[in-house]
Order: structure tokens, then sequence, then C-alpha cells
């Protein structure tokens, strides 16, 4: 009788395991099998843009349960990667991770930019708001935002500065600080943040207009200095730094976005398990932590509540453009 008790548990571990061993092995097969989700960035490696879309990959990986990459493809302030996804295949596996410049202004700047976000896009999700700054090199003996005017003006009222991209909120912003202190600033445009950073941190330029998530880590390493905020309020990740409203230039409230964008087309229940995938990703204490650290006010938007947001943004960033002068190219 204790021989049958012993057999019987030694063949009910050995099925126990054979289960457990070919679950394993299903779980594995699935894996591999799994198709990869790309994300695409319209900006080179190394940029704010390019770290979020990493974070932000690397989580999800997790939540989706297969393969999560980057697939970054610069150019023309994110237009051609935009174009690419208007091009994808509406599966859920091209997927575009891009804040307001390709999804709301680049419309609105080009004659014919290749795209209609409303019409060949979808949002999936939003998962944060950021600000713009302006920020001056380590060479620039200004400390504040008014020691840099003065310095211009000393220096005969013209500058050069860098921005992200042309036509972007960064060369309307610098725009307006020309305007409001009666300097000659001039747009220099770069492919992306991360080419401007080298040229800033190589004292090749003297001031920069791009994202908080561009600046920070420089910023805090004091190898930069950013001195001026877009926002309502004064960010938490560099509370010493005025808002642009407090140094008495108004009208640069509206903050951007990021998001995630999909192919028109794309099946509802598709969208939903992506946007859930996301809300779980950015509620990672870790995920949420680094995203924070980046200057990013992390939140989560349904895509409805995406697209409301990018409607408001861009009713008032038609105006800011309008009133510039600035004609669609």
């Amino acid at each position: 009788m204790i021989m049958n008790t012993r057999r019987q548990f030694a063949l009910r571990t050995t099925a126990v395991a054979a289960a457990i061993g070919l679950g394993s092995v299903l779980s594995l097969a699935q894996a591999q099998t799994a198709v990869t989700t790309k994300i695409m960035v319209g900006f080179p490696a190394g940029g704010g843009t390019d770290a979020i879309a990493r974070i932000l990959a690397e989580r999800l990986q997790a939540e989706l349960a297969a393969p999560v990459v980057v697939d970054n493809k610069p150019g023309a302030g994110g237009q051609l990667a935009a174009q690419a996804l208007k091009a994808a295949q509406p599966d859920g596996h091209t997927l575009f991770l891009s804040h307001d410049h390709s999804i709301t202004i680049l419309p609105m700047v080009m004659k014919n930019a290749g795209y209609d976000s409303g019409k060949d896009f979808v949002p999936v999700a939003g998962f944060a708001t950021f600000v713009n700054a302006i920020a001056l090199s380590a060479g620039t003996p200004a400390t504040s935002f008014k020691g840099y005017v003065d310095l211009v003006r000393q220096g005969g009222g013209k500058a050069n500065v860098g921005i992200p991209a042309p036509a972007s909120v960064p060369q309307f912003l610098v725009q307006e600080i020309a305007k409001k202190n009666q300097l000659d600033l001039v747009s220099v445009p770069y492919r992306g943040s991360a080419p401007m950073m080298a040229d800033m941190l190589g004292n090749q330029i003297p001031a920069g207009v791009a994202s908080i998530p561009d600046f920070i880590e420089n910023h805090k390493a004091g190898k930069l200095r950013v001195v001026a905020v877009m926002g309502k309020q004064r960010q938490a990740a560099m509370p010493e730094v005025p808002t642009f409203a407090e140094l008495g230039l108004a009208g640069f409230e509206e903050v951007p976005y990021y998001g995630v964008f999909a192919p028109a087309a794309t099946p509802k229940a598709t969208l939903e398990k992506l946007a859930g995938a996301i809300q779980k990703a950015i509620a990672v204490p870790e995920v949420k932590d680094r995203l924070t650290a980046m200057g990013l006010t992390v939140g989560f938007m349904t895509g409805e509540q995406l697209a409301a947001r990018e409607k408001a943004y861009a009713q008032v960033w038609s105006k800011i453009i309008k009133d510039s002068g600035f004609q669609p190219q």
C-alpha cells in the first residue's frame, strides 16, 4: 500500500513537472513568435523624445508580452515619421510617439505636410504634458533671462538661438522674445534636439529653445542654464526657474503634450488594448519617476481626451502663428 502511494505521488510529481515544462516551452514559443511592435520617433537617438520612447517601450514589452522596439526616423521635424505612420498597416504594430510639433504644428505651417493628422491618424493615448524653455550655454556669461537680454543688447541686439526644428513652437517663441524685447534673434534650426544640444554643450551657439526633457539633465549638471519656462506655473523639476509670464511674456501658458498614435482604421479593440497597456505602464512607480525626472507631468489621457487636447492646442497656436505673419511653406 505504501509502495502504491509513493508510486502515485511520483507519477503526479512527474506529471506536474511535465506540465510546467510544457507551459514554459509554450510561453517561450509564444514570445519568440510574437509580432514586434515598433514605436516610431521622428527625431534622432539621444534626444528627449527618444529617451522617453525607450522608457515607455521597455515597460510596454512586459504589458503586451511581446517585443517593443523604438524606430528612429529623423528628418523634417518628425514629418518623415508621420508620413511613415500614414503608410503603415493599421494592425497596431506600428505606432508613432510624438509631441505637438509633428501632430499639430507641422500641418499648420506647411502647405502640404503629406498627411492629415485628423484623417490619417487615430490617437491611442496621451501620457504626459511638458513645457518648452530657453537655456543658455555654459559659455554665455548671463545667468538669468534678463541678464541674457541685456547681454544681447550690449552686443548690438543680434544673436543666434538654436531650435530643434524649423517652423516649430520654439521658433515662434524666439520671435515673441525678440519682439517683446526689441532684439534681432535669429532662429537656427537643427535636425532634432540632440545635435542642437551638442552645439550648446560645445559653446557653438549661445542659447537654445527646446523642451524641458531635452535640457533637464545638463541643467542639473551645470552644463547649461535654463532661464525661463512656458506654462502657468513653475516646473517641479526646476522650481528655481521663472515662467515667461512672470517675466512679462504672456501667451505661452498652453503646454504641449506627448501621445501615442496609430494609423487610421486601426481596430477599436486593438486601440483599447494598447491604451490599457500604456495606462498600466505609466502607473508603474519606476516608469513614472523616470519620466517625471525628465521634466514631464505624467498623466493618462484616453484617445478621445488626447484628441480634445490636440484640438484646443491647435486653436491657441493657429492664432499665434497667424499673428506672427508666418506663411505656410
